[in-house]
């Protein structure tokens, strides 16, 4: 039964999506919509969406991680990680916590220095 549940949380997985103004929401709060090769947080994150070669690394898209300064790049790299690491979160569109794990890695949703961060996308995200 678990294993029934499991494949069937997956392929909803699959299809499913955050709302258009996630992305745009998180764009927003990392880079105030700017776009290109920014660095941000001590020269250790890259990009529009403020990427870290760890979380590249993890999403396992293929590429070069100097091309996370592309957004439809970043996009894809930050849509596979979230994928690997809040499936469920992915699969309901939950914005919350997509913008935790997104700011404070696979176990962000549970790290209270997330909550501000996530407030502010969700805000954003409306």
């Amino acid at each position: 039964m678990k294993l029934a549940a499991l494949l069937l949380a997956l392929c909803a997985t699959a299809h499913a999506a955050p709302p258009d103004s996630f992305w745009r929401a998180i764009h927003l709060v990392e880079t105030s919509g700017r776009t290109g090769p920014i660095l941000g947080d001590g020269g250790k994150a890259l990009g529009p969406l403020q990427i870290h070669r760890a979380y590249h690394a993890d999403s396992r898209v293929a590429g070069d991680y100097s091309r996370v300064a592309d957004l439809d790049y970043s996009k894809r790299v930050a849509t596979a990680y979230l994928k690997r690491y809040a499936p469920e979160a992915w699969a309901k569109g939950d914005v919350e916590t997509l913008a935790r794990v997104h700011n404070g890695g696979p176990r962000g949703h549970l790290k209270p220095a997330t909550k501000g961060y996530a407030a502010k996308v969700k805000a954003l995200s409306k």
